[in-house]
């Protein structure tokens, strides 16, 4: 009888040492479980469950409020783990504004596959500026091509004159882009975009095809175009105080997680553009879809030096992840297969 009581007395403890050591985690992000954002949380998540007694709750946009609520509520230690756009944190980490800087990143996937995989500007010169705030980079990852949408075509910075257009908030750099290229910027949430376009409150705005396709972006516009600007970069982060008081176990397993969500939505990736684009010439045939050439995006290439130069010269900290950037990038084109 005393056998069978020790027997289940040891058997309880294990019980309550196990659910003592699992956790939930909440993990946010800015798109939905469908998008490249959610493509890497649902990976992330899948990981840590299979590895793990850990659980994550995935929170979608808009379940815990705006972007910018989302990294207050991440660096408070509310939130454990966020995927948000890169253009988003420049309000709060400067350096951010690095991967929204016009015509610096390239459009070709299988380059940016092999800056984002080897960037000693992500790897080795960010995670300690993100510590500064409060939290540790797990990853930074492309979501496609930028894409204009307008209701006129445009070919010139001469065009955009007097045109509306929809930027994200908190970021800088995209204000002094779309005026560097002739538009009058407007910061705006993604809540209020879709009924912006609506009303004729913006005359346009840029988002990845995907991103286009997926919320009928294409519907509420007449012309798509392509100048070759700029990639749609995210991030997924979590909070330092909490990732510093995980075991070393749950440590690894964190990072073992990210790297394998990174490998998952760095392939996912390369298809986002032409899966977007297919959809819309499909489902909205009339839709004019419109390609710089190489001698149009000129003028928008020189616009967009000044931008550049503005970045650089803010900081210490931005022109050198600028200069490693660039070297970055020239190995990412020398060896990109």
């Amino acid at each position: 009888m005393k056998l069978i009581n020790l027997k289940s007395l040891v058997l309880a403890g294990m019980i309550a040492a196990t659910s003592l050591s699992a956790a939930t985690w909440k993990y946010a992000m800015g798109e939905g479980v469908d998008d490249p954002q959610g493509i890497y949380a649902v990976a992330f998540k899948n990981y840590i469950e299979t590895h793990s007694d850990n659980k994550i709750k995935i929170y979608p946009v808009g379940s815990l409020g705006e972007e910018t609520d989302l990294l207050e509520q991440t660096r408070a230690g509310l939130i454990q783990f966020l995927g948000q756009s890169t253009g988003y944190m420049g309000g709060t980490i400067p350096e951010m504004d690095l991967f929204t800087l016009p015509y610096v990143l390239p459009t070709d996937t299988k380059e940016l596959d092999y800056f984002f995989k080897h960037s000693k500007a992500i790897n080795k010169l960010l995670p300690p500026i993100f510590n500064k705030h409060g939290l540790e980079l797990l990853a930074v990852f492309p979501e496609g091509e930028m894409a204009i949408t307008t209701n006129k075509v445009f070919r010139s910075p001469k065009d955009l004159e007097g045109m509306k257009m929809r930027v994200m908030p908190g970021s800088p750099i995209l204000v002094d882009t779309y005026k560097a290229f002739g538009a009058s910027p407007v910061p705006m949430s993604w809540g209020d975009l879709i009924g912006a376009l609506k009303t004729n409150m913006v005359d346009g705005e840029e988002n990845p095809t995907v991103w286009i396709e997926a919320y009928d972006l294409d519907k509420l516009s007449k012309v798509l175009t392509y100048i070759g600007h700029s990639s749609f970069n995210a991030c997924a982060v979590t909070n330092k105080q909490f990732y510093d008081k995980l075991s070393a176990k749950d440590k690894k397993l964190v990072k073992d997680a990210s790297a394998h969500a990174e490998k998952v939505i760095l392939k996912e990736a390369q298809k986002l553009d032409a899966y977007g684009l297919g959809r819309i010439v499909r489902t909205n045939p009339d839709y004019k879809i419109v390609t710089l050439t190489k001698e149009e995006r000129k003028a928008f290439k020189e616009r967009a030096k000044p931008v550049q130069e503005k970045f650089a010269s803010k900081s210490a900290s931005n022109k050198k992840l600028l200069d490693q950037m660039r070297i970055d990038l020239e190995e990412a084109e020398k060896n990109a297969k």
